[in-house]
């Protein structure tokens, strides 16, 4: 009598167990199809569909060769280039595999020392220049990818282009001011210059 009660109640637990699990594994069903099948198709559809440019990587073309994508920074390095901003990411800058910043304090060695040593190198590529070196020249951002500049970088940078490349400083000037982004919704963030874009438009000028 006793192992038929133990054997009733064991079964009446198991299915008191069944019952309180199979309205999670419906749950479970169901968000997997809305979250894992349902919503990638349609945010893919109406991504190639409203704004393929974007959802495709807004990458760049140059001669049908993709140079680059316009959200992610470059490694600028000739004197004819204007330079992006630094770059913290690991093993190597402007890693878009590895975003990440290089969340040194104010107080660290290591940040100070990296600083001194992008003043020096934009001092040394333009000797002549004594204005003060705009922040974001020298400091990596959060993602270590910043695409942008802002335009007073832009403008620490100026005269070294045009020396390089044999241009007026009003022609250079005229490029910043094409390639100056506003704030979004003229209240959202800052007006930025898109390092890429700017570049590969000087790239285009056929000089005499």
């Amino acid at each position: 009598m006793q192992e038929t009660l133990s054997g009733h109640s064991d079964t009446l637990s198991f299915k008191l167990v069944l019952k309180a699990l199979r309205p999670a594994l419906m749950l479970f069903v169901i968000l997997t199809i809305i979250t894992g099948v349902i919503y990638p198709l349609v945010t893919t559809v109406v991504g190639q569909w409203w704004m393929p440019f974007q959802a495709n990587g807004s990458l760049i073309e140059k001669g049908g060769i993709v140079v680059g994508s316009s959200f992610i920074g470059q490694n600028f390095t000739e004197a004819k280039y204007f330079w992006s901003r630094p770059s913290a990411t690991g093993p190597y800058s402007y890693n878009a595999a590895a975003s990440s910043g290089a969340n040194q304090g104010p107080l660290n060695p290591a940040l100070a020392d990296a600083i001194k040593i992008r003043i020096a190198a934009l001092r040394e590529a333009d000797t002549d220049n004594k204005l003060p070196i705009p922040v974001d020249l020298v400091t990596a951002s959060a993602s270590g990818l910043d695409p942008h500049i802002s335009p007073a970088a832009a403008q620490y940078q100026l005269t070294r282009v045009a020396k390089a490349r044999g241009l007026s400083a009003e022609s250079i000037q005229q490029m910043i001011d094409n390639h100056t982004e506003s704030r979004q919704l003229s209240i959202l963030g800052e007006p930025r210059v898109n390092v890429l874009q700017l570049n590969l438009a000087l790239d285009s000028i056929v000089q005499p």
